[in-house]
């Protein structure tokens, strides 16, 4: 009998508990679909079954949604009569008021909850939460600095407060929040970084960051974390001078050994500020042969004058002083895989810049006999030779040496661009057939780059072959072209000029100006350059070059000209009239940056 009676309860509670189970699952599957009818019914049975709080919260969020403000009232009075203790019904008694209209009621009681706050920081965070939970977000940022006043601390609730002010985008009080946060909390920094990138709109916003970092700064001039986000503020505005000027003097004042300004020197190079990192590596260099950065700041500072060099910032004798710099690391450490890159860059500069061919020629071919050098750096050393070879006047010996790395690297990228360069050749040499054959089996090439250029090459000769008049023109064109392979600006556009007059209504009129302005931009005359674009633009929108001419218009402004709202306008119309460019997923990742969204975080 005992055994009957211990069953049948112990049945009866797995009964009750499995019944509860599917209430519960019926209950939130009819208030997510927004069925409170059915939802109020079973939540107010599970409420008084258990009294727990979550189920409270549910049934009553059900009552407002029913907009039975009366029985919502009835309600949490009688649960506050009988706990006069849990906040919670003083809130949604509140709340009742707040939704039937009575504000002024609603706000005196929220009021009187924030006053009273205990004086427990798990009670403080927790009546935030109620706060919180349905949104009434000023009121959740109202609690916990009330809640800082009664502790006496302003150190608890920073991660809330945050991620509040981040959700409602209030700059003004997110910057502050952390500017007195990150004394206490340094590791807070790569956090405030990325969350001010993505809320900041504009140059306004970081404006106001650079004043109020510069008054910490004056007033607590101890607090290096200060003069770190200020760095990032300036590298943010490509203010390089200024962030350089921070770096330095961060440097000095640490006693550091320059690996924090050696870092941020890459920065100045991807962004192609050559002459602020060159700054950079002559401050650390000037700290001594026995600093760790001492070597690998010589060569970069060599490589970012190499950089000046060639984008048409040095005269002569600086670029022969350039040369010799590579001379005296080949001469200190020999010809060998670590100084490879001096080796090459030096053949360039004697090819390219100081006209001397011959020397160019040898420096190649004695890399060629270096051991232990990896097969694709010969592949691409051997391309670079035939560059010189073109040079020399050797187009034979170019095309079967670019004949040798493409078979040697067959399917590969580097394999590919020694059969695009092959077809180039043969451009220049005006055998247009042979080139667009080529153009056309590389078109299909695995790498984007490559297929485009090849793409291009197909086209300009397809389209400017349709008479004698543009045929004669084509092969003005690719002369102009090779000038200008042999970095010859000055003969390069003067033969593009005389083409119209040469050819009067010839059809390489976009061809012409998109070359034009590549010349300029490597003369860094901008102000040529962007003429030249916009005449591309607005007069050739179905010319092959539009979408390049689009996205390098763009990039001028906004790099090199400090607009980034032309910038904008330029990178939206690329990705909206050009959306199969190569150039649209770069354009929108950088409208994206430049609106202020928060890019790669």
């Amino acid at each position: 009998m005992k055994i009957a009676v211990v069953f049948i309860f112990c049945f009866s509670s797995i009964f009750c508990v499995a019944q509860d189970n599917v209430d519960e699952a019926l209950a939130y599957q009819h208030y997510q679909q927004g069925q409170y009818q059915q939802a109020v019914v079973l939540f107010e049975k599970l409420f008084n079954k258990t009294r727990s709080n979550t189920y409270f919260e549910f049934y009553f969020n059900s009552l407002l949604n029913l907009k039975k403000y009366d029985e919502a009232e009835k309600l949490v009075k009688k649960l506050s009569r009988q706990d006069n203790r849990n906040i919670q019904y003083n809130i949604s008694l509140a709340r009742v008021y707040q939704d039937r209209g009575q504000v002024e009621s609603a706000n005196k009681l929220y009021a009187q909850v924030i006053n009273n706050l205990p004086a427990d920081e798990f009670k403080i965070r927790e009546i935030a939460n109620y706060f919180y939970n349905f949104k009434a977000y000023d009121l959740a940022v109202s609690t916990f600095l009330q809640g800082r006043k009664i502790l006496n601390d302003n150190k608890p609730f920073t991660y809330e407060l945050l991620s509040i002010y981040r959700y409602k985008k209030d700059k003004n009080v997110l910057l502050q929040e952390y500017l007195n946060a990150l004394p206490e909390m340094p590791q807070l920094l790569p956090q405030a970084e990325s969350v001010l990138a993505s809320v900041f709109e504009d140059n306004t916003d970081y404006q106001i960051l650079q004043s109020a970092l510069l008054k910490k700064i004056q007033k607590e001039p101890q607090t290096e974390i200060y003069t770190k986000l200020l760095i990032w503020q300036y590298l943010q505005q490509q203010e390089y001078e200024m962030a350089l000027r921070q770096l330095i003097a961060q440097d000095k004042r640490l006693k550091d050994n320059g690996a924090t300004l050696f870092n941020t020197s890459n920065t100045f190079l991807e962004n192609k500020a050559w002459a602020t990192a060159i700054k950079a590596f002559e401050y650390l260099v000037g700290k001594g042969k026995e600093n760790p950065y001492y070597l690998p700041a010589k060569v970069e500072m060599i490589n970012a004058k190499y950089q000046l060099a060639i984008n048409g910032h040095f005269d002569k004798n600086a670029i022969a002083e350039l040369a010799a710099a590579y001379q005296s690391i080949i001469d200190e450490y020999g010809k060998n895989r670590q100084t490879l890159f001096a080796l090459k860059r030096m053949a360039n500069l004697q090819a390219y810049y100081l006209n001397d061919l011959h020397k160019a020629e040898q420096i190649l071919e004695s890399i060629l006999t270096i051991q232990d050098i990896q097969t694709t750096e010969i592949g691409q050393v051997k391309l670079e030779l035939g560059d010189i070879y073109i040079l020399t006047k050797q187009p034979w010996e170019a095309f079967l040496i670019y004949e040798q790395v493409a078979k040697q690297f067959e399917n590969q990228d580097i394999g590919n661009e020694a059969k695009y360069r092959s077809a180039r050749l043969s451009f220049y040499q005006g055998n247009f057939d042979y080139a667009k054959s080529q153009a056309d089996v590389l078109k299909a090439s695995t790498s984007q780059l490559i297929a485009n250029d090849a793409l291009n090459l197909s086209l300009l000769i397809s389209d400017n072959l349709q008479s004698a008049l543009d045929s004669n023109a084509l092969k003005m064109y690719a002369d102009a072209e090779m000038l200008q392979f042999r970095n010859l600006s000055g003969q390069a556009l003067a033969k593009l000029d005389s083409i119209n007059i040469t050819f009067p209504n010839n059809s390489l009129a976009d061809d012409i100006l998109m070359t034009k302005s590549k010349i300029y931009i490597k003369n860094n005359e901008v102000d040529q350059a962007v003429k030249a674009l916009t005449s591309l633009i607005t007069q050739h929108e179905n010319s092959i070059w539009a979408d390049d001419g689009l996205f390098t218009l763009a990039d001028l402004y906004e790099k090199n000209l400090k607009d980034s709202e032309q910038a904008k306008k330029l990178y939206q119309k690329l990705i909206n009239d050009y959306p199969g460019s190569m150039f649209t997923a770069e354009a929108r990742k950088r409208f994206r940056k430049l609106r202020g969204d928060n890019v790669g975080t």
